[in-house]
């Protein structure tokens, strides 16, 4: 294996890693509103994730470091032809953030709901709008013979791109009610547990589609048994929840989304972003890295820096690992 296959690996894991985490937040931003029936609630939400959603988002930065440096005529291309959907994911991830620190400064009832509104759009967009993406990458856009996207924002919305950001969306949704499951207590925790059966069923029929139309159009034998992990996994996903087994349902959601991302990037590999005009326009992980000295240093730098980041995010959700519920609100408290 040459080392410009080791770093689409790594920037695979990157993206599974972030998709793992940030996954679950999104999820829990997007239940402030289909979950929560009071402020109250609201908070027990955000606060489930408070200390953890900035430190998710390091994933999301070192996956387009990682392809910026390994792959630039991957990132050139990519950032150019999905300028417009990218653009609204940052712009909601930077509104995301703004929301979380604001939503307390002030205690008018408007501030609170706008800020908490904030959360829910700028956690839904983004998780429809990455399997979208996603979508696009591993089907194919129009690339011609420079590397150039000479597609349009329409050639984006098509009914395989539109499916995978469903997908992501409900799959997101369900790993975040069923995280709520297991770091809730009281009411609120048997309710996540419901709606996480409920979402769980909508995502298992939409992946399922998806993944079975993704192995139809560029599968091979790998791609075949991750999408037999991912589906496997999110069915006892189901069946743990429905006994009441959050950790082991956590696990299993989350082995849903490591299996569904490994599909896509083993369906992908070797291009990176295949052309649809001509497969000979394709770029691939030989066409798109760069020098092998940059891979070297850069190599080095991931093997020193990785395990440190991986042990401080371990450690953090070792911190906060405990339940926490209304009672623990100090105006509900009293």
């Amino acid at each position: 294996m040459q080392l410009h296959d080791v770093w689409f690996v790594l920037i695979a894991v990157l993206w599974t890693g972030y998709f793992f985490l940030e996954g679950f937040d999104f999820g829990v931003g997007i239940l402030t509103k289909l979950l929560a029936r009071d402020r109250p609630e609201k908070r027990v939400l955000i606060n489930t994730i408070g200390p953890v959603w900035d430190g998710n988002e390091v994933w999301l930065l070192s996956a387009g470091g990682a392809t910026f440096a390994a792959f630039p005529e991957w990132y050139a291309t990519l950032f150019s032809g999905f300028y417009l959907p990218l653009l609204v994911i940052l712009v909601c991830l930077i509104v995301r953030g703004v929301a979380f620190e604001y939503r307390a400064k002030r205690p008018e009832e408007n501030w609170q709901h706008n800020w908490e509104t904030a959360i829910f759009w700028t956690s839904l967009v983004p998780a429809f709008l990455w399997g979208v993406a996603f979508g696009n990458i591993v089907r194919g856009v129009k690339i011609d013979q420079h590397f150039e996207y000479t597609g349009g924002l329409v050639d984006l919305l098509n009914p395989y791109a539109l499916l995978g950001g469903l997908v992501t969306l409900t799959l997101f949704t369900f790993h975040g009610a069923v995280f709520t499951a297991l770091k809730t207590v009281g009411d609120i925790r048997l309710r996540a547990r419901r709606l996480a059966a409920r979402t769980g069923l909508l995502t298992a029929g939409l992946a399922l589609v998806f993944l079975l139309w993704t192995q139809a159009h560029s599968g091979d034998g790998k791609s075949l048994v991750a999408l037999i992990m991912a589906v496997a996994a999110l069915l006892a996903a189901l069946v743990a929840n429905q006994a009441g087994r959050e950790g082991w349902s956590f696990a299993l959601s989350g082995i849903t989304i490591v299996a569904t991302v490994a599909m896509l990037f083993l369906s992908l590999f070797p291009n990176v972003m295949p052309s649809t005009l001509n497969s000979d326009w394709s770029l691939t992980v030989t066409n798109a890295s760069s020098s092998p000295y940059t891979l070297r240093i850069m190599t080095w730098c991931a093997a020193i820096a990785t395990p440190i980041v991986m042990l401080y995010q371990g450690w953090t959700y070792w911190v906060f690992r405990k339940r926490i519920g209304t009672q623990h609100i100090a105006e509900a408290a009293h």
